[in-house]
């Protein structure tokens, strides 16, 4: 049985009055029962909680499998791949779905004390973090890498096609992508930050 993956996007100045260990518990609260969907996010109903909204991916059913395939393809395929798209998709994926160095891992570390440390890597109760101020780089990264996708199918091809455990498909490893670039955007165009929970 797989993690799921529960995305938040969050206002950090709001979700920062809550004590460090409640934060991860305010989000799933302010959130509340589902709500309907636009464009992929759910807000919560009480308009005085609405500092926070949860993305639902078109692309997976909710696991977190789909997104840690695609890291590990990306770390697969990346020595095949031009220097400069690969240091825009390095600086696009990192902290989301890919860490070059996994001790660094911002999910493990609690973002620098934003949210309580991972005391067990096995069994973690953050996923990702990506803070507001990391998401204009993202963003600039996303406007780079997304007119090189294509570049990305022979590596795609000769490194993760018809290997278990890497992305089924290209098409799918690419819509994958272009979501989460959409996902960085909505939340550099508000300033909030973002937080993945299984």
């Amino acid at each position: 049985m797989g993690l799921d993956l529960a995305l938040f996007m969050a206002d950090w100045q709001r979700l920062g009055v809550f004590p460090v260990g409640e934060r991860i518990d305010a989000l799933d609260d302010a959130v509340g029962p589902p709500g309907p969907l636009a464009g992929g996010w759910r807000w919560p109903a009480d308009p005085g909680a609405q500092w926070c909204a949860e993305y639902e991916f078109f692309t997976t059913t909710g696991s977190y499998r789909p997104h840690s395939r695609a890291g590990d393809g990306w770390a697969d395929m990346r020595p095949l791949v031009d220097a400069s798209v690969r240091e825009a998709m390095d600086a696009f994926l990192s902290g989301l779905i890919w860490n070059a160095d996994p001790d660094e891992d911002p999910a493990l570390s609690g973002a620098k004390g934003f949210f309580p440390p991972s005391a067990d890597p096995w069994r973690p109760h953050l996923l990702l973090v990506c803070p507001p101020e990391a998401m204009e780089r993202k963003v600039s990264a996303w406007k780079e890498v997304e007119p090189c996708l294509d570049v990305l199918r022979a590596p795609f091809a000769a490194e993760c096609e018809g290997w278990v455990g890497r992305p089924d498909t290209f098409e799918g490893f690419a819509a994958l992508l272009r979501e989460w670039g959409g996902v960085v955007g909505e939340a550099a165009g508000r300033g909030w930050g973002l937080v993945g929970v299984p």
